[in-house]
């Protein structure tokens, strides 16, 4: 193991600098040089500049494309970090649909990508072929395959309906945090499920797949819906194993499938059903979204009241998310595709991400805790401005380059659509009137780990709170070897040189534990009418939870309107990829993807 002084440097040069590369200005100017050919050739030399002021100060693309834009000839990597794909070629069925859907699998994450599955057309492990465990077997051994021939993790998520009669196999799966380590779960949970399991009913598992012969006398008919019956339990009984597996192993999440769909704005035109592996993107089958975050805590003025009153940079903002949307949408014409499919879709749709890091360290510079309403208003007033800003530089490029191919205004402005989210400003109604949009969707808060090491000091990444001010990370580096790093965190670090050494931390500076379930759940739901797509987002548990808190804040958050979440618990057994070293703290913390 050697050791490294700087876990930003570590990051940076391992995950996104190119040969030649020794500062983040030659990364930022590779890549904005890159952006700027979708420009016409008259006005690339402004539009590089303009792209590589935005990531000086702090708008920034996801990490797909601070590693591969401006890639050298050859390089088949691609700038996307989310993807959607069948688990099974519907055309094909089951069992040749598996095959196929595989090997399309591994030609995204050869290329880079992280994938999202909806595993329920699979048939029932107890019908006449299948079963969901197994295909997902298959799919964990050839990712991990993945990772030896890439060089880096590949990430998938796998989503399964909670009306599939292999759910309970599929629930217990990850007990233990053993099998699939390259996946992520998710239960899809309904509106009409929730209910049941709130006045104690009957919950029916059903497929369209044929029971086997051995089973079917215990079947009743098959429904008009065309699905067979497989049986029925409480949905207490489902819900409880799902709470419990969740408190032990901190898997699967919830995706309150109905509220995403409901939320959608091109809910006319496409369902729903899975996510990318981290959550923020719900997409269709070979949907993809391009994703940015913004840092946050760079838009801080007189940050703890040095030198005046701290204050958020409202207007800074608005100039870096208006940069950011031209950006994005430059990707979706320049980037690599791994399949033509995904191609085609993200052409029609054109899904941009913008999205935010660094909001607790903003919150903690602005002097709000994290869990009070006041830090939570001024995050609304973060998003809410980052909604309209983004929305108005896409209803201007349309007008310059023309609205995505299935735009309706209706979509986005009739009273169904306003009924769903906070009102846009007039201006920005105006110009939706008067161009249409560029791109179906907008927002999209990822959780921005390793760019928010790399490229802006170790902040406080996505929306998330830190789990310690100092810890000790241990690096996977290309050549094999390991580095321990110290690593503090951004925020913490500026107190220190503003206030001193010694200085007490006030009240406003809040670790992830310190921080109530219910708090965490309130932030989410808060940002969630902003934001057109979804927010990745952990809420960390005390190591004495039980299942019946896992259901409380399930249940508090699908009342809020949030879309999905998972939760997390400490498990002595599991190694830690982070250690904390400061004198009080102690926390564990699961390894998951990032964006």
């Amino acid at each position: 193991m050697s050791f490294a002084p700087d876990i930003s440097d570590v990051v940076f040069a391992n995950r996104y600098a190119r040969d030649g590369e020794a500062t983040r200005r030659d990364t930022f100017l590779r890549v904005a040089t890159a952006l700027a050919a979708r420009e016409r050739a008259a006005d690339r030399h402004r539009y590089a500049a303009l792209f590589l002021e935005n990531f000086m100060k702090g708008g920034i693309g996801a990490g797909r494309i601070m590693a591969n834009a401006g890639a050298a000839a050859g390089d088949d990597a691609t700038m996307v970090n989310c993807f959607v794909q069948a688990a099974m070629e519907p055309v094909l069925g089951w069992p040749y649909g598996v095959d196929a859907a595989l090997s399309r699998a591994v030609r995204t994450m050869n290329m880079g990508g992280g994938v999202g599955y909806d595993f329920t057309p699979i048939p029932p492990a107890s019908s006449t072929g299948g079963g969901v465990c197994a295909v997902i077997d298959r799919y964990d051994r050839i990712c991990r395959n993945q990772h030896t021939m890439i060089g880096r993790p590949a990430a998938q998520m796998g989503v399964l309906a909670c009306d599939h009669p292999d759910i309970l196999e599929f629930i217990a799966a990850k007990e233990g945090r053993r099998r699939w380590p390259t996946f992520n779960l998710a239960v899809a949970v309904g509106n009409a499920f929730m209910e049941a399991v709130q006045r104690d009913e009957l919950w029916t598992l059903s497929h369209r797949a044929e029971p086997a012969r051995a089973t079917a006398k215990r079947q009743s008919a098959r429904g008009e819906d065309g699905r067979w019956r497989y049986g029925a339990l409480p949905a207490r009984q489902l819900w409880d194993a799902l709470t419990g597996a969740v408190c032990r192993s901190a898997a699967p999440g919830v995706l309150f499938i109905d509220t995403i769909n409901e939320g959608n704005p091109l809910r006319g035109v496409e369902t729903l059903s899975a996510t990318n592996p981290c959550g923020e993107q719900p997409l269709p089958a070979y949907g993809a979204c391009v994703l940015g975050p913004i840092n946050l805590a760079g838009l801080v003025r007189h940050p703890f009241g040095h030198g005046g009153a701290p204050a958020f940079d409202f207007e800074e903002l608005g100039a870096r998310v208006r940069v950011q949307v031209r950006m994005l949408d430059n990707v979706l014409d320049l980037t690599r595709w791994p399949l033509q499919e995904q191609a085609a879709e993200a052409k029609t749709k054109r899904r941009i991400g913008c999205g935010v890091t660094g909001l607790a360290d903003a919150l903690a510079m602005m002097g709000l805790r994290y869990d009070s309403q006041e830090g939570r208003a001024l995050a609304v007033e973060i998003a809410g401005g980052l909604r309209d800003h983004a929305y108005l530089a896409s209803a201007e490029l349309a007008g310059e380059r023309g609205a995505f191919p299935l735009y309706r205004q209706d979509f986005y402005l009739d009273e169904t659509a306003a009924a769903l989210h906070p009102r846009f400003a007039p201006r920005v109604t105006e110009a939706i009137r008067r161009h249409g949009l560029r791109n179906s969707h907008l927002l999209s808060f990822a959780p921005a780990g390793s760019v928010s090491v790399a490229f802006f000091g170790n902040c406080s990444p996505g929306i998330e709170p830190v789990s310690a001010w100092r810890t000790s990370r241990h690096v996977c580096l290309p050549e094999g070897d390991v580095a321990r790093v110290e690593a503090d965190n951004a925020a913490w670090r500026l107190w220190r040189r503003l206030k001193g050494e010694n200085a007490p931390l006030p009240a406003y500076f809040q670790r992830a534990a310190e921080i109530s379930p219910a708090a965490h759940v309130a932030m989410v739901a808060a940002l969630q009418p902003w934001v057109d797509a979804s927010i990745s987002k952990h809420v960390p548990l005390p190591a004495e939870s039980t299942p019946g808190d896992v259901s409380s804040i399930y249940f508090q958050a699908w009342r809020a309107g949030v879309k999905g979440l998972t939760v997390f618990s400490p498990d002595p057994a599991m190694p830690a990829a982070i250690e904390d070293t400061g004198a009080q703290e102690t926390w564990e913390r699961a390894v998951g993807c990032v964006c």
